[in-house]
């Protein structure tokens, strides 16, 4: 090859691996499930046919087509992903860069594309394992660090101390209808703050793990062992149980879909995703 043409043969060559980076195949739900685990999962609230996944190394959209890409370069551990009840392309999340250290609370408003430290948190950087936003109050924020309860009224921003995490903290879900209320699944049952953690009661009877608790649109749904997946109405809490059955399985994730509320997406403990179309009574595997 003459040496006048090598330069436009690499300029080709590297137009077309450009666009490969940009329209990338993906991989399958399978084979994420054997490279990561998943911490958070949303409904895409501008197209309900798109999945979010925040995983141990990065984090994904699933599309339509089952395949799982990586929206961003980061491959940070993202943990306590919290959605943005309005905007579609906002994100709030917490974890661990790869390179070690805590990321503080974290920001995307371009569809998980970029993210930047948004606040460090009190006695941070933080690393929010249970973080929650508000869809009563979306500028109100819970999180969990260091067996400490903060809060955040300005969207993030800045943060406050606010009393000491519930015992066996294993998720917090604020409430749908009120921004003081929140809600914590426990290693020893379902709780609800009135005041925003300064205190807590049981809401459930029976005193099992809880794995997950998610509140949307005035309905509350918990995972329990044993027990299964329960469902109540936030203004009456009056519990039913919406699925039996699980056996070994249980569900670590939640998301309920925006724009219907009888779409259900989750994880299981063997980072498995499952889907309801029928308000979780019915489930089958996404692959």
């Amino acid at each position: 090859m003459t040496h006048y043409r090598w330069p436009l043969v690499m300029a080709v060559l590297l137009t077309l691996l450009a666009g490969c980076s940009r329209e990338p195949s993906g991989i399958s739900l399978e084979q994420l499930r054997q490279q990561t685990h998943i911490h958070g999962l949303a409904f895409d609230r501008a197209d309900g046919e798109r999945l979010w996944l925040a995983t141990h190394h990065g984090f994904y959209a699933v599309g339509s087509d089952g395949m799982a890409r990586r929206v961003s370069e980061e491959t940070h551990d993202f943990m306590g992903f919290a959605p943005h009840p309005e905007e579609a392309e906002t994100f709030f999340a917490s974890g661990h860069p790869a390179r070690g250290g805590n990321l503080g609370v974290v920001m995307s408003t371009d569809g998980g594309r970029s993210w930047s430290r948004h606040a460090s948190g009190v006695d941070g950087p933080v690393d929010f394992h249970q973080l929650t936003i508000s869809a009563a109050s979306p500028d109100t924020l819970y999180g969990a660090y260091a067996g400490q309860l903060q809060v955040s009224e300005d969207g993030g921003s800045s943060w406050q101390a606010r009393a000491k995490a519930p015992a066996g903290l294993i998720a917090l879900a604020a409430s749908s209808r009120d921004p003081d209320q929140l809600y914590a699944a426990t290693q020893t049952g379902l709780l609800m703050s009135p005041d925003g953690g300064e205190r807590w009661r049981q809401i459930y009877p029976e005193r099992r793990p809880v794995s997950l608790a998610v509140a949307s649109q005035g309905t509350l749904y918990a995972f329990m062992l044993d027990v299964g997946l329960l469902r109540a109405e936030e203004a009456s809490r009056d519990w039913e149980v919406v699925k039996r059955g699980w056996e070994e399985r249980y569900l670590m994730h939640l998301a309920v879909d925006p724009n219907d509320p009888q779409r259900l997406v989750a994880a299981d403990d063997l980072n498995r995703l499952l889907i309801s179309e029928n308000g979780g009574r019915d489930w089958s595997r996404l692959e």
